[in-house]
């Protein structure tokens, strides 16, 4: 059964970064591909960027040149590295694990059947 689990949320003022992580368990990591989506309060799930097994992404235009998708397969961990915060930027982060091979590896939702429960990203003024 897969499992992942995110880490590395909090709370920024604006220009910062964070790292989130996501551990994957109970699966072939490599067979998947991953995104990393977020949900604000009162707006719809949106993509924010995704990764396949041979290292090729995939961005949402809203965050092209301040996030980067990358993965340690050895530690079947994908992670979002995030600069430049924004107020914007403010929501629940959510890893996701689609089984197969995309290209170029999606971010919509729809294409993910498995969810972590989400770290929270705060990005103050």
């Amino acid at each position: 059964q897969v499992r992942l689990v995110e880490s590395g949320g909090g709370s920024v003022q604006a220009g910062g970064s964070l790292r989130l992580s996501c551990a994957g368990y109970g699966y072939t990591f490599i067979t998947y591909c991953m995104g990393w989506f977020r949900q604000a309060p009162g707006k719809e799930r949106e993509g924010v960027a995704a990764i396949e097994s041979d290292g090729s992404t995939n961005y949402a235009n809203s965050v092209k040149g301040r996030f980067t998708i990358f993965q340690d397969n050895a530690k079947a961990t994908v992670y979002l590295q995030m600069n430049s915060l924004k107020p914007d930027d403010t929501a629940m982060y959510y890893c996701a694990a689609a089984r197969g091979w995309y290209k170029p590896p999606p971010i919509h939702r729809y294409a993910y059947g498995d969810w972590g429960q989400g770290t929270q990203v705060t990005v103050s003024s």
